[in-house]
């Protein structure tokens, strides 16, 4: 069933809304992917998959909204050709998908055709009222015939170029035996157009061909608004998938051998050096090093790896170089799988229902019945087919939905340029519908909470002679804690025979002893206590510990306060240590944490939110994040986040500071107003106006008017109160 609280996609005034029901599949690699390039709302993605996996060929199909594609696990031979045409039969464009097309490419070839449409029936439109303004001021006979004619040349190919999107979204239905809110559209445009050129021969006094053109007009706009609002938003599998590791260096016969990852096979030797990322999953053979498994685990502290030592795809190798026989490669290796969690998780957006969908679901029939209504009544009426088929007409195009339309992406646009004033890039259609709802944020600690840049805390407490000396050790070092302390301002030591030793730390020879700064067990005791911290051994006396903080965000502490004193519940869910994600929620002002999550662990504690009726905003910033973020219902990431995991928000982070946060929600929370207000000015208007029409009084005048009034209103009201 789906909730308010579910995950999402965009609102979409050109289809009615549909919950989507059952499980997502994982991508297998003998899936077949097709391009479903016309695709965009709710009711498309549940007809391709009921009409996919009602073949008996097929046993799994998954449409993905926002890469436009469809994912088929077949059980048996069948080919693209078939699928398509069983795609074609449900009324969904279908086409072999070629991977080396640019999805970027697509989707700027899309905004440009319908910009380039906005704009010719923008130009017409203009035209044609300005021709009607002679007609409406009293011209008659020839002139006004003559006029109408003019308008006629304008419009109609003006209406069949614009009028497209409705056209073939329309005929898409009808041809699948279903109704969608492209079905009035067109009929009302076809009927405007129809009616018009049949006054205009039998010289009549009104003509509906501007009103054709303004109802694509303010349709279009809204379309277009709703396309920009979500250009940015492109799939985070991508993303993780191009962080995979092109090639590998294979040893074959004890001879490194450079070569394509998709040749690697299992129980293969792979050499990794210093800086590079591990491309399988395997175990170490020969080696050691440090490993950054901050992106898969959000763990600060580089890891020590040795023979015997696990390692998964996606894992820096600080120091090197490490040996690792493969034991998965491919689709089988961590990093894949979690591209395809964050896959599963976007597709599960699609239960989301916006508010204009299920307004819509109401809106197509009802307009069907009441045109139907009127043109039976007044054919039983009066008698006359042609009073009937202008009164049927004039319904249509009085009741069009011109401020359903822009309801939501007038508002949208509105309330996305007040946030980007203030720091924050809203990036899908429906973000601030579903961040209005929202009653738990839930925040990744490193790089999120934090800044993610250690910082050394007792530094003045070391004395002069070990500052020197730790100062040149960490100046040969490559590790993130070495660097910390490298970036501290201080005389150098004079060492010799400087070594780093992988895995362990730097030593070096001072006044003929030997230093390290390091690990402890190395250059420490072997037993350490918690928090951030690396040791510095002088070669006489005990270790001396180096400790660390990462600090808090700008922001943060005002930002929590400010959100739970709105009423949300604030947690935090890292895959870092336990003391120090307890050391950052107490700074913050935070009850609840969970430590050492692994990806999947923080999806899973996502989807127990929602199983408790939560409505979930995620924070995060890192590859750990991705499958979190894409299964919250709404999310955010800092500018300064991965790639792939500002791909997978929502909202954009661009400045530094927390604090805007809860601005954020209370822009959401007004902006979800405006919507509701949007609604009703938009059935305030037809319950004025359609009365208007069925009793016969909606001339082409009146209907302009109406039309345009309504959209204006609406547009209107949406800018109100999003200046906060």
């Amino acid at each position: 069933m789906t909730t308010m609280s579910d995950p999402r996609p965009m609102a979409c005034p050109g289809c009615i809304a549909l919950s989507l029901d059952g499980q997502v599949p994982q991508a297998k690699a003998d899936d077949i992917l097709l391009s479903l390039p016309d695709i965009h709302c709710q009711v498309c993605i549940r007809t391709a998959e009921q009409a996919l996996t009602a073949r008996d060929d097929v046993a799994a199909a998954r449409v993905n909204l926002t890469l436009k594609r469809a994912y088929v696990t077949p059980q048996g031979d069948v080919s693209d050709d078939a699928l398509i045409e069983t795609l074609a039969g449900a009324g969904i464009l279908a086409q072999p998908l070629d991977p080396s097309v640019l999805r970027s490419t697509e989707t700027a070839r899309a905004g440009q055709a319908l910009l380039m449409r906005l704009a010719v029936a923008g130009f017409a439109a203009m035209n044609v009222m300005l021709l009607s303004v002679a007609v409406w001021s009293g011209a008659t006979d020839a002139t006004r015939d003559l006029f109408h004619w003019i308008s006629a040349a304008i419009a109609l190919p003006a209406v069949t170029f614009a009028g497209q999107p409705f056209f073939m979204g329309a005929w898409r239905a009808l041809s699948a035996r279903r109704l969608s809110m492209d079905v009035p559209i067109a009929l009302a445009i076809v009927l405007a157009l129809g009616t018009s050129l049949w006054e205009t021969a039998l010289s009549g006094h009104h003509a509906y061909f501007d009103a054709a053109l303004t109802l694509c007009f303010f349709l279009l706009a809204g379309r277009y608004l709703e396309f920009r609002t979500r250009a940015a938003a492109r799939s985070a599998a991508e993303e993780l998938t191009a962080l995979e590791v092109p090639r590998a260096t294979r040893i074959i016969g004890g001879v490194p051998v450079d070569g394509p990852v998709a040749e690697l096979s299992i129980d293969d030797l792979l050499l990794v050096r210093a800086g590079g990322r591990v491309p399988v999953d395997g175990i170490v053979t020969d080696g050691n090093a440090e490993l950054d498994r901050s992106l898969l685990t959000g763990e600060t502290i580089p890891v020590a790896a040795g023979p015997g030592t696990a390692v998964a795809a996606g894992e820096v190798v600080i120091s090197g170089p490490l040996t690792i026989r493969a034991t998965a490669v491919g689709r089988e290796t961590s990093l894949h799988r979690l591209a395809d969690l964050v896959a599963v998780a976007e597709a599960g957006r699609a239960n989301y229902t916006p508010l204009a969908d299920r307004a819509a679901a109401l809106y197509a029939p009802g307009v069907h019945i009441l045109a139907a209504l009127a043109f039976v009544g007044w054919l039983i009426w009066a008698g006359d087919m042609r009073v009937a088929l202008n009164i049927a007409a004039a319904v249509l195009i009085i009741t069009c939905p011109c401020a359903l339309g822009l309801a939501v992406p007038a508002v949208t646009t509105a309330a996305s340029g007040a946030l980007f004033r203030k720091g924050v890039l809203i990036k899908n259609a429906t973000a601030l519908e579903r961040l209005a709802a929202v009653d738990t944020v839930v925040f990744d600690k490193t790089g999120t909470l934090t800044e993610g840049a250690p910082e050394v805390m007792n530094w003045d407490t070391l004395g002069r002679e070990a500052q020197s000396v730790a100062l040149a050790l960490a100046d040969a070092s490559t590790h993130p804690l070495s660097k910390a302390v490298a970036r501290l301002s201080g005389d150098r030591a004079a060492l010799t025979a400087i070594t780093e030793v992988p895995g362990f730390g730097t030593q070096a020879l001072w006044r003929g002893k030997s230093v390290r700064i390091g690990r402890a067990g190395w250059a420490g005791p072997e037993e350490a206590g918690g928090g951030l911290m690396t040791w510095l051994d002088l070669g006489a006396g005990a270790p001396l510990a180096i400790t660390f903080t990462d600090s808090l965000r700008a922001g943060a502490v005002e930002a929590v306060a400010a959100l739970k004193n709105a009423g949300l519940h604030v947690e935090i869910l890292s895959g870092d240590r336990e003391g120090a994600v307890a050391d950052v929620a107490l700074a913050a002002g935070i009850d609840t944490m969970r430590a050492n999550c692994l990806p999947e662990d923080k999806v899973d504690h996502i989807a127990a939110l929602h199983a408790e009726g939560r409505t979930v905003l995620m924070v995060g910033d890192g590859l750990n994040d991705t499958g979190a973020l894409a299964a919250a219902d709404v999310s955010l990431s800092p500018a300064t986040a991965l790639d792939a995991a500002r791909v997978a928000s929502d909202m954009v982070l661009l400045g530094q500071s927390l604090a805007v946060l809860p601005d954020a929600v209370q822009c959401a929370r007004a902006a979800r107003r405006r919507i509701s207000e949007n609604f009703q000015i938009a059935t305030v208007y037809n319950i004025v106006a359609v009365p208007l029409a069925v009793i016969g009084l909606a001339t082409p005048l009146i209907a302009a008017l109406a039309m345009s009034s309504s959209s204006i209103t609406v547009s209107l009201n949406a800018l109100r109160g999003t200046r906060r």
